[in-house]
C-alpha cells in the first residue's frame, strides 16, 4: 500500500472536510481552525499548515501545526500516523503543546518529544446539543467589549494559571493583553457583571458552521458556589445552539466540579483527550 505525508493545499478542502465530519464531534476543534485558517499555509513562528497522511491517494489522517510546533492539533490518527507524521516533519519542529484525542497525542509525545512536558493533562471532551440542553440560563451573560479590558484581564490571567499551571505574563503583558483583546474584537468572550465588576467569563475557541468549543470558564474565586458557572454555560449554550448544531467543552479529569456542571447544564461526555505542554 503507499503511504505518504504531505502538506495539504486548497486542492484537499473536500478530503479534508469529509475526513473531519465523519466524526464532527471529535474534530469540532480541528474543522474551526479549517474555517478559521483555510489550508493557505502560512510559513513562519505565527504560521499554520494542515499536513495529511495519503494511503493507496485516500487521505487518512490530519496533523494541524501551528507556530512551527507551538500547537499540534492531530486528526484521525492512530501509532502509526504519528510515526509518520514525527518522521516526515519531526526536524522541522519545536512542539510546546498538544491537545487532541489522548491515543493519538500520547503516540506524538512519544515520537516528538524526547523530555518530560511540563504540563500533561487527561481531559474529557464534552458535548451538547440544543434538544439536551437544561433550563439553566442567566440572559445578563454579555459580549465582553474593549472598555472591559482593564476588569477582563484579572480573569483571563486567573484563567491561564488555573487552567495551564502558568504564569500568563511570562511572554509579556503587551502580548497577552493583546491577545485577550482580539478575541474581544472577535466577539469570542463573553462575561458577567455584577456590581460593576466581571465575575465570570467563558471564551469561544473554535467555531465553524458545524459548531463551536467553548474554553477559558472562570469564575472569580470570591463568587465560586453561587451558580454563576452553570447559569450562564446554559445561557451561552443556548444562545449558540440556536444558530449552531453542537457544542463541546473540555474538562480536566481532575475537575469534577466542572463536570458536575457540565452534565447539569446537558453536555454528555465523549472519548478522553490529552493537552501536554512542553515549556
Amino acid at each position: 500500500m503507499s503511504l505518504h505525508v504531505e502538506q495539504l493545499g486548497s486542492h484537499h478542502a473536500e478530503a479534508l472536510r469529509a475526513l473531519l465530519l465523519k466524526d464532527p464531534v471529535h474534530h469540532l476543534y480541528l474543522l474551526g481552525l479549517l474555517e478559521e485558517f483555510g489550508l493557505q499555509a502560512r510559513p513562519g513562528p505565527t504560521g499554520w499548515a494542515f499536513w495529511g497522511r495519503f494511503e493507496a491517494g485516500a487521505l487518512a489522517s490530519v496533523l494541524f501545526v501551528g507556530g512551527e510546533g507551538a500547537l499540534l492539533v492531530p486528526g484521525s490518527q492512530d501509532a502509526a500516523s504519528a510515526a509518520a507524521f514525527a518522521q516526515a516533519l519531526g526536524a522541522r519542529l519545536r512542539v510546546r503543546g498538544l491537545l487532541g484525542e489522548r491515543p493519538a497525542v500520547d503516540a506524538l509525545v512519544r515520537a516528538l518529544c524526547p523530555r518530560t512536558p511540563r504540563l500533561s493533562r487527561l481531559q474529557r471532551l464534552f458535548s451538547v446539543s440544543a434538544d439536551d440542553l437544561g433550563p439553566f440560563t442567566n440572559p445578563t451573560l454579555r459580549l465582553a467589549r474593549e472598555e472591559d479590558l482593564p476588569r477582563l484581564l484579572p480573569l483571563a490571567m486567573g484563567a491561564v494559571r488555573e487552567g495551564l499551571e502558568r504564569e500568563p505574563l511570562d511572554e509579556g503583558a503587551q502580548l497577552f493583553e493583546a491577545r485577550v483583546r482580539q478575541r474581544v474584537r472577535a466577539r469570542r468572550t463573553y462575561v458577567l457583571e455584577e456590581g460593576g465588576v466581571l465575575v465570570f467569563k467563558v471564551d469561544v475557541g473554535s467555531r465553524s458552521q458545524h459548531g463551536a468549543e467553548l474554553e477559558g470558564l472562570y469564575t472569580l474565586p470570591g463568587q465560586r458556589r453561587r451558580g454563576h458557572a452553570t447559569l450562564c454555560l446554559g445561557q451561552i449554550s443556548r444562545h449558540l445552539l440556536s444558530s449552531l448544531p453542537r457544542l463541546t467543552l473540555r474538562v480536566d479529569e481532575q475537575d469534577a466540579s466542572l463536570a458536575g456542571i457540565a452534565r447539569k447544564v446537558g453536555f454528555v461526555p465523549g472519548r478522553p483527550q490529552r493537552l501536554v505542554l512542553m515549556e
